[in-house]
C-alpha cells in the first residue's frame, strides 16, 4: 500500500497535470500558431488521437523522470532539471528539425516552468 502510495499516485497525479497543462497549452492556447507555422512549411499539424495518445506517453515519462529526479534533489533543483531535459531537450530537437514556432517560446518558456514546477511539488509532497 505504500508503494502506491508513495510511487504510483504522485507519478499518476503528475502525469494527469502534465497531460491537462500540455493540451491546454497546445491545444487550447496556442494550436493557431502551430497550425500557421506548420501550413508555412507546407504540412499539416498533427492533432490526431494517436498524437494526443503518444503525448500522454510523454507525460507519464517525463513525470516518472520527476519523481526519480525528486529523490535526491530540492523541488526548485527537481524543476529546472526536469524542464531542461524535457522541455529544453525538446525544443533543441523540433528547432533543429524546423518544425518549432520560435515566436511560441515567449509563452511556452514560462507555462513549461510552471508546469515542471507544479508537477515537482505534487511528486515532492506525495512521495516524502
Amino acid at each position: 500500500m505504500q508503494f502506491i502510495r508513495r510511487t504510483i499516485l504522485p507519478i499518476l497525479l503528475a502525469t494527469i497535470w502534465i497531460s491537462i497543462s500540455e493540451f491546454a497549452r497546445n491545444q487550447l492556447l496556442f494550436k493557431s500558431y502551430w497550425v500557421e507555422h506548420y501550413q508555412a512549411m507546407g504540412i499539416t499539424f498533427p492533432s490526431e488521437p494517436v498524437n494526443g495518445a503518444m503525448w500522454g506517453v510523454w507525460s507519464l515519462l517525463f513525470a516518472i523522470a520527476i519523481y526519480i529526479m525528486a529523490k535526491k534533489f530540492t523541488v526548485w533543483q527537481t524543476t529546472l532539471f526536469s524542464w531542461f531535459v524535457g522541455f529544453v531537450l525538446m525544443w533543441v530537437v523540433i528547432g533543429n528539425l524546423g518544425v518549432l514556432p520560435y515566436r511560441l517560446l515567449i509563452f511556452a518558456v514560462p507555462l513549461s516552468l510552471l508546469e515542471a514546477f507544479v508537477a515537482s511539488f505534487i511528486i515532492k509532497k506525495m512521495s516524502a
